[in-house]
């Protein structure tokens, strides 16, 4: 008679196949788990401040996740140094699905190139979604006179002109290194404690202008209190549909957008990513969640896997150059 393939030690012991049984158990314990994610709450870690973009954003997806996959979806803000904060906590969480990073790319794509030392590295995470994109508005203290880009190029190759940002690091700050780098004007950086206090800095004639986000600066422009120019992105402002792209201005090496992204550690199970792919996906269709994108000038770019991967190296790229020419710093 053929014997079960059992170990010898099962053989000689009348428990042993009863243990080998359990163990098998034991070891599909996680599959299983995974297989039921998720089966508690899910932290959404927004490495930015409340209120802003990526905020509403996380509270919008977080709505709609919740019920799509029948467990809490709760955001958690841990804003500071530029997104890394937040950031270095998600490293070093549990790689299972249960921490999400909401950010934006420069935390991956500029950082790593401005800061002495980084808390994590860009390899203890991989993308979850690229989910959005926004470009910035250019915007001028109407007392410059500037009223288009080729006006402000002209003006900056005679003159120093001061341009406020929401800090440094952020956004603005490199736009104000990509404009210095590509047209060789003369463009002084100032940073400021976020994108309100930077448009605030223009409107009362404490800079010359910025290169803020655009819903920060649209009130402003339609009352006549800042000159718009034209926006960052490849496409138009959903917004501001009459303003023109850099591109359209003729200086596409202008074009700078802000990526809103998901990222997990690198460890996180696929079964798990492609679960919560799908879920933010859906999300991200919804008519109430793209009106609340629309609000906010963002563009749905759904970019997933080795995509979402090559956008974001591919920026690092380009900024890592910029940084180099420019000594872009943080300050």
């Amino acid at each position: 008679m053929n014997l079960p393939s059992l170990t010898l030690s099962s053989r000689c012991h009348p428990f042993a196949a009863l243990a080998s049984l359990c163990l098998l158990a034991v070891l599909a314990a996680p599959v299983q788990a995974q297989a039921l994610y998720p089966n508690k709450p899910v932290k959404l870690l927004n490495s930015f401040p409340p209120g802003g973009p990526s905020d509403i954003l996380a509270r919008s997806i977080a709505e709609v996740l919740q019920t799509t996959l029948k467990q809490p979806f709760v955001v958690d803000n841990k804003p500071g140094a530029s997104g890394n904060i937040g950031t270095d906590l998600v490293a070093k969480s549990p790689a299972d699905g249960y921490t999400v990073l909401i950010g934006i790319d420069t935390t991956f794509t500029v950082n790593p190139h401005i800061y002495k030392t980084m808390p994590f590295k860009v390899s203890d995470f991989k993308p979850l979604m690229v989910m959005a994109s926004s470009g910035l508005l250019v915007g001028m203290q109407p007392a410059t006179g500037i009223k288009t880009m080729n006006e402000l190029v002209a003006a900056g190759k005679t003159r120093l002109l001061n341009f406020s940002s929401a800090g440094s690091g952020s956004p603005g700050h490199l736009a104000v290194e990509v404009f210095t780098d590509a047209t060789k004007v003369k463009l002084n950086h100032i940073p400021y404690k976020g994108n309100t206090p930077a448009v605030t800095a223009i409107l009362a004639a404490e800079v010359d202008g910025g290169v803020l986000a655009t819903p920060g600066m649209l009130p402003y422009v339609k009352a006549g209190k800042i000159n718009a120019l034209a926006v960052t992105s490849r496409q138009r402002s959903k917004l501001a549909p009459e303003l023109p792209t850099v591109a359209e201005a003729g200086l596409k090496e202008l074009e700078q957008e802000v990526l809103y992204i998901a990222m997990l550690p690198a460890a996180t199970p696929d079964a798990v990513v492609q679960t919560l792919q799908r879920a933010f996906a859906e999300a991200l269709a919804r008519p109430d969640v793209q009106a609340r994108m629309a609000n906010l000038d963002l563009h749905y770019e759904g970019l997933t896997g080795s995509a979402a991967s090559k956008r974001l190296a591919d920026l690092s790229e380009r900024y890592s150059r910029t940084i180099r020419a420019t000594g872009m710093k943080v300050e």
